[in-house]
């Protein structure tokens, strides 16, 4: 075979590849779109909880899907801003009418990513997943210093003395300070309210807990914070259970129907290339994160 021969099956192969490859994966989207019911349905929240939208959208479907006998939110979040947790988990009291609802916790559910998994029936978590964190953060930045130095003024016109409170380009008063950390207290009070409703804890059991404490899940059990420990498929057998399915539930996820198949591809190639970074830095691929600029 000459060298240009196999210079031209080359190229036809990786033409091949880039050619099959998307209309595979389209196949495999279309699976999924097309089995949209079954007893168990999974609904995924990753990451911080900021844009609620997608995921109330999918608990409105689910709601509306009769064949469904119990949903399991699948958590793996560090937490989100205070509305944008409070909206799911308003959405998923609602869902908890109608549905069975487990709670499955992954390598965190933490701060908002614990506060969406309390209407939950039953929470099931790993030994070592990292939640708790009953608290409410404010982070501000004070660039005075910096702008003196950059000889930069700013000036700020308003109609009221609290209208630009936390401003960066000045220091905080006294009476901003004590005004943002009631804020931070009528917020912590409802994050408390919701978990003493919601596990059936006491008031003063609930405040012993939480003063922004992470727990391992084994720590999380005996403190009453979850149900019990086990991983996805434990959670699907305790969600099969309390909504009376008889075998195996047959089980779909919400959030894979609603991928294109470019997000497939997509999504693969982006945690190939981040899994060989992390490989080649030498950085440990476990992390504990509860914290960020947001609040909850």
């Amino acid at each position: 075979m000459s060298r240009r021969t196999r210079i031209v099956l080359i190229i036809l192969g990786v033409l091949a590849v880039f050619l099959i490859l998307p209309v595979v994966l389209l196949s495999t989207a279309l699976c999924h779109h097309g089995k949209r019911s079954g007893d168990v349905a999974i609904l995924t929240i990753e990451g911080d909880i900021l844009d609620p939208q997608e995921t109330l959208e999918e608990v409105t479907e689910l709601r509306k899907n009769d064949e469904v006998k119990a949903v399991i939110v699948r958590i793996d979040s560090p937490g989100g801003s205070v509305g944008a947790s409070q909206e799911i988990y308003e959405s998923l009291l609602k869902l908890k009418e109608s549905k069975k609802l487990v709670a499955s916790m992954g390598t965190v559910a933490a701060s908002g990513g614990y506060y969406v998994a309390l209407p939950a029936h039953k929470i099931v978590a790993n030994r070592g997943t990292i939640t708790g964190s009953i608290g409410v953060r404010m982070e501000l930045v004070n660039v005075e210093n910096l702008m003196h130095w950059a000889q930069l003024k700013s000036e700020t016109l308003k109609s009221g003395k609290m209208k630009d409170v936390g401003s960066a380009t000045r220091p905080m008063t006294e009476e901003e300070r004590t005004y943002l950390n009631q804020l931070l207290a009528e917020l912590h009070q409802q994050f408390k309210q919701a978990v003493v409703e919601q596990r059936h804890l006491s008031s003063a059991q609930v405040d012993e807990l939480a003063d922004g404490r992470v727990f391992t899940g084994e720590t999380a059990v005996k403190n009453g914070l979850i149900d019990s420990l086990g991983n996805l498929d434990e959670a699907v057998r305790v969600a099969g259970e309390l909504a009376g399915v008889k075998g195996e539930p047959q089980v779909f996820s919400v959030s894979d129907q609603n991928k294109k198949w470019w997000q497939y591809l997509i999504e693969g190639a982006v945690k190939n290339i981040a899994g060989v970074l992390i490989k080649q830095s030498g950085v440990p691929s476990y992390q504990f994160l509860t914290n960020g600029s947001h609040l909850i």
